[in-house]
């Protein structure tokens, strides 16, 4: 529970006189209200797990550290003068601990027994076991309840660390070309922003409490301590050695990776990305903050977070590339990663080719498919509506034209035209790792000058080096190699052009220095093999914007830009004027060389125009503005739903439901089952009383008694209703003469074995299965384990036993193929599990549910109970009409209701059942239930009977004698 709120609060019925009040918003804490012998107390949630920090507002004493037992002392002091009080401290202050060692208390527990407490007090806390499986809800009130906080959460905080070698202490300054610092001006001025991730810099476990309180306070930062075996193992391991490989495209087994998956790696990335969601959690508001995860290192995240804060408002974005999908499954922790993202409200990639290997992922390994919602891709995960977000990151204006401003930036941008005047100047700025292509680059400037020779003499090539971000073998290697060919350039053209055509600057550079060579440079060339987005180019084309001075001429003419860029970068499709290549061709970086030396200066003007408008207007501000809009549409139409949680750890699903949803109460139903007389039945037949891993289809000798039981009972009506056809269902279930079967979802209805079949109204005639059953069979042809059913109102496509990833693609492709052809004709085409059906519009299970209670009601039956179980999407039809009907004027009384779905997802049934198996054992319990009642009841008239004979038998005896 929140420890600081935005306005006094006083606890229920409390005589205290203590209140609970926002002491400071940026410090996030709150005083909790005591008995009036004790100060307020000051509360940091972000401690160790059992452990509370205390401060005494009134005093300048040192922290203190209290356990678990000397806090509940200090509550049972308080319930000594407040009962209430002490309650609400018990809520307060326990609901902040760390969750995995807390106690979970409800207010019902507290108010119980208060001599729990004293349990407590001794360190037992065994009688406060802990509900996992439901999760607190919010809603947009809460909300809209206080101002909003951001939590943004990266591998590293936006921080410079150093430490005085002399003194020992520690400095820091905010790192202003960090991506997540500039994004604080897309949020609303009013809005608090948090950083949660680690310091570039190890800091020593005593010095570890004083740096988190200066970071907090003084730069609104949370550290997440990593211990450096985890650290490494965790970055330098899994991420750098495993996941950014093979999300750039390179299989485990290529031979630049020398390591395959290690299980070890593994814990570690799970470790880490548990400190960071517990670091968030500790800071989090249900109902008030957003969590915005950013990249492949915290891919985790969002699925440990949901464990506690089941609708909390979290986005991710992917600043990396996301691999094929047959890359991808080489991942052997590929499911927990996908379910990771899919635990976000929004997940955000930079390009549609990204988006579109995660689309197709999902729907590989997790079966999903998606749907586009007013321009948004959406995926319906459990319940819950998980949003794709397209859209490239931006770069921040104003801290480049800051940079420009600078006095020794102009200097150095005139200090550069003067070294290369008269050259043309080309730049390039790249990571030095395997992947950014300048080995590549420097072999096309090599050809470049084999050809062109009046160009010789006017082209350098400086090559900006920055420090790789990973370690490696691989690192080194590509190091030298471009050291290599750069010193072979420079021998072989140096001296007879009398300069050095590559000038490679293999260091750190300060920003203001960069921001000159950009600036100065007549050309930018980024030819990366693969990369996420790489700002290079935007970076480029605005410092040229405004790279001149007061010379109006001079400024007119610097305000082009030429870009040579990889095909393969996330910022390609946004730079439609650039000229793109590909990086492995050495002919292509030639030939563009070439290009964007003989381009006019016309044409250099209105590339940098195009560009630069839409740099502009798609900075970091609009990023940050669009991504937040959409993650708080997103999340408002999952917030009034409840959370259910199953799986462990990283496993763990959560299942979105309506409030009002639960699993089925046996005991409930068989006890209106009892006090009812005229009980109504609607069971569907695949996947429900037959489950689907079942071979044989048709029902077993278990399921045809359980029957066969129920409808011998004559106050019971049962119906079979299922998309199956006539013959089948009639064939299946003759055994059972008073057994009522909708087939055809509904459209076909018979009462009991004996009586005719009816039919729905007209349907015209079905000539459009003439067009139809010839495309189905082409794709019968071309999906191995396909077949095509036909049925007297329709035709179904089945694909349950074909390749799931392929069925699937082929079911899609079939369905569009249908809608077309099929426009203009009284048809539908649905897409269901393992199917695809086309049949008349409005033909549905409804119509058959509708059918049957309106006959009983006419009849004088109307029912008082019904039950209705079914597992798919043509069920919802069917539970949609029992509610309706329900309602209807023409039953006399509302009847008990029971909507009942197979297995725990969204659904309109209020109830659900795990599995299919569970479906006969329930209707077993019912039909021995009237029974076993019997069998219950004493007999008392047969017992006085024989009573009264012995009596009567004696009378004789005593009046014979």
């Amino acid at each position: 529970m929140n420890l600081s709120l935005g306005s006094p609060k006083k606890p229920p019925n409390s005589s205290c006189s203590g209140f609970l009040v926002d002491v400071d918003a940026n410090q996030r804490r709150g005083s909790l209200p005591l008995c009036p012998s004790y100060p307020p107390v000051d509360v940091d949630r972000r401690e160790k797990p059992s452990v509370a920090r205390f401060k005494l507002a009134k005093f300048s004493a040192p922290v203190l550290l209290l356990q678990v037992g000397e806090i509940t002392q200090l509550m049972l002091r308080c319930f000594v003068c407040s009962p209430a009080a002490a309650s609400y401290l018990c809520f307060e202050l326990l609901g902040s601990l760390d969750s995995r060692k807390s106690l979970q208390f409800s207010e019902a527990m507290v108010l119980k027994s208060y001599s729990n407490l004293l349990g407590l007090a001794s360190g037992d806390t065994s009688e406060f076991s802990h509900r996992a499986a439901k999760i607190p809800r919010m809603s947009p009130a809460d909300a809209e309840a206080g101002h909003e906080r951001i939590i943004l959460a990266a591998h590293y905080l936006p921080l410079i660390s150093e430490r005085d070698p002399a003194t020992g202490k520690w400095s820091f300054t905010m790192d202003e070309d960090a991506l997540l610092l500039q994004m604080r001006d897309g949020f609303p001025a009013e809005a608090e922003v948090l950083y949660v991730g680690c310091l570039n810099a190890i800091v020593d476990p005593s010095e570890r409490d004083e740096v988190a309180q200066e970071l907090d306070v003084e730069y609104g930062c949370v550290p997440v301590w990593l211990e450096p075996g985890i650290q490494h193992k965790f970055y330098h391991g899994f991420c750098k050695q495993y996941l950014w490989p093979l999300f750039h495209c390179m299989f485990p087994w290529s031979p630049t990776l020398d390591k395959l998956h290690d299980a070890d790696l593994y814990q570690a990335y799970v470790a880490a990305n548990n400190a960071f969601a517990k670091a968030i959690k500790s800071s989090i508001r249900a109902g008030h903050d957003t969590v915005w995860v950013h990249d492949y290192h915290l891919m985790l995240v969002p699925t440990l977070l949901r464990k506690h804060m089941g609708l909390a408002k979290v986005g991710f974005f992917l600043h990396s590339p996301f691999p094929s999908s047959e890359i991808y499954r080489t991942l052997p922790v590929r499911e927990a990663i996908l379910r990771g993202l899919l635990n976000a409200d929004v997940v955000g990639f930079h390009t549609f080719d990204y988006a579109r290997h995660f689309l197709s992922c999902c729907n590989r390994l997790l079966g999903l498919d998606y749907e586009l919602k007013r321009g948004h891709i959406v995926f319906d995960y459990y319940g819950r509506k998980v949003t794709v977000k397209i859209l490239p990151v931006g770069i921040h204006m104003g801290r480049l034209k800051s940079l420009l401003a600078l006095p020794d930036t102009r200097e150095k941008i005139k200090e550069i035209k003067e070294k290369y005047k008269g050259k043309m100047l080309i730049l390039g700025v790249d990571d030095k790792d395997i992947l950014k292509g300048i080995s590549q680059k420097l072999l096309g400037l090599e050809q470049f000058l084999k050809d062109p020779q009046h160009l010789r003499t006017e082209v350098v090539l400086v090559q900006i080096a920055n420090p790789p971000r990973g370690v490696g073998k691989e690192v080194q290697k590509a190091r030298d190699e471009v050291a290599s060919i750069a010193e072979r350039i420079n021998l072989a053209y140096g001296a007879a052009l009398g300069y050095l055509p590559v000038v490679l600057i293999d260091k750190s550079m300060p920003s203001h220095e960069k921001v000159a060579y950009y600036a100065a440079a007549d050309c930018c060339i980024v030819n990366a093999f693969g990369d996420g987005m790489n700002l290079v180019p935007y970076e480029y084309t605005v410092c040229r914007q405004d790279s001149g001075e007061n010379d109006e001429e001079e400024t007119k003419s610097t305000r082009t830009s030429t870009l040579i860029i990889s095909e393969f970068m996330g910022c390609s499709p946004s730079l439609n004027g650039a000229i793109r290549v590909n990086p492995w061709s050495i002919e292509q970086v030639s030939a563009a060389l070439e290009r964007a030396a003989r381009l006019s200066l016309h044409e250099k003007a209105l590339q940098h125009e195009k560009h630069y408008r839409y740099i502009r207007s798609h900075d970091v501000v609009y990023w940050v503005g669009s991504f937040a809009q959409d993650l708080q549409r997103a999340w408002r139409e999952n917030c009034d739903k409840k959370c259910w949680h199953t799986g462990l750890g990283v496993e763990l699903k959560v299942i979105a439901v309506p409030l009002d949803f639960g699993i089925l109460d046996v005991n409930g139903v068989v006890s209106c089952y009892k006090r009812t007389h005229k009980r109504l039945f609607f069971l569907d037949y695949d996947g429900t009383i037959m489950p689907k891993s079942c071979v044989m289809r048709a029902p077993s000798e278990e399921i045809i008694s359980v029957l066969n039981r129920l409808c011998a009972d004559p106050e019971n009506t049962l119906f079979i209703v299922s998309g199956r056809g006539q013959d089948t269902l009639s064939e299946w279930f003759s055994p059972i003469d008073s057994l009522g079967i909708a087939a055809e979802h509904g459209y076909f209805l018979r009462w009991s074995k004996s009586s005719e079949w009816e039919s729905g109204a007209a349907l015209g005639n079905f000539d459009w299965k003439e067009i139809v059953e010839p495309i189905m069979r082409s794709f019968t042809e071309a999906t191995d384990g396909s077949y095509v059913e036909s049925k007297k109102t329709g035709l179904v496509w089945h694909y349950h036993d074909a390749d799931s990833s392929f069925g699937s693609w082929q079911a899609r492709n079939l369905a569009v193929q249908l809608e077309n052809v099929l426009a203009k004709e009284p048809v539908v085409v649905q897409k269901g599990d393992g199917i695809v059906e086309a049949k008349p519009q409005g033909i549905h299970k409804g119509l058959a549910v509708q059918k049957v209670i309106s006959t009983l009601a006419s009849n004088g039956n109307p029912p008082d109970f019904i039950l209705s179980i079914g597992d798919g999407r043509s069920d919802e039809d069917m539970f949609e009409s029992i509610e309706a009907m329900a309602s209807s004027p023409l039953l006399p009384a509302k009847p008990q209701v029971f909507l009942c779905t197979v297995g725990l997802k969204p659904t309109k049934a209020k109830y659900y059942v795990e599995e299919a198996v569970g479906v006969a054992p329930l209707l077993q319990v019912l039909a021995t239930a009237l029974a076993e009642e019997e069998k219950k009841k004493p007999l008392p008239n047969k017992f006085h009977l024989k009573e009264e004979q012995d009596l009567g038998e004696s009378d004789d005896l005593v009046s014979s004698s």
